[in-house]
């Protein structure tokens, strides 16, 4: 689903100058704040949040993988509480949107907990390593450190 080579090209370059630059990050930040100023499909959104991820910048990572859910509920016309929206990742999660869905959900666990925010962060990883039983999504260890931070 989501694809750096999806990219629109305009917003391709950008993203491709914001790693040329990758060791200025403020600069770098710069070329994906204006991609995502020219371009909100859902390729840019899910790069934006894995750049800033990745640049340790977990307010607006999360900022941004909550708008990649929020598109993906919308989208897909997927219920917002879990009770509901359970079954169906459950039941579809090999599906492009839900992969990314859960990916992006077990990212927000772990941004949550870097920023403090520890009972939602649990709460989050419980969730997604429920339907994790491979452990793809990393949520389990998340979940695992939250519930165990001494070790």
């Amino acid at each position: 689903m989501a694809s750096w080579s999806a990219l629109p090209p305009a917003t391709k370059r950008l993203f491709q100058l914001a790693a040329e630059n990758w060791e200025h990050s403020e600069v770098a930040s710069q070329f994906v704040e204006r991609a995502l100023e020219q371009s909100d499909d859902m390729e840019t959104l899910v790069s934006a949040y894995r750049y800033f991820f990745y640049k340790s910048q977990p307010t607006r990572a999360l900022q941004l993988a909550e708008q990649v859910l929020a598109r993906l509920r919308a989208d897909n016309q997927l219920p917002t509480a879990w009770e509901d929206l359970q079954p169906i990742l459950s039941n579809h999660q090999q599906s492009p949107a839900a992969r990314l869905y859960l990916t992006a959900y077990a990212a927000t666990a772990l941004l949550k907990a870097q920023l403090g925010d520890y009972e939602s962060a649990k709460t989050i990883a419980a969730r997604v390593s429920e339907l994790d039983t491979r452990r793809e999504f990393c949520a389990t260890t998340v979940h695992e450190v939250l519930l165990n931070p001494g070790e």
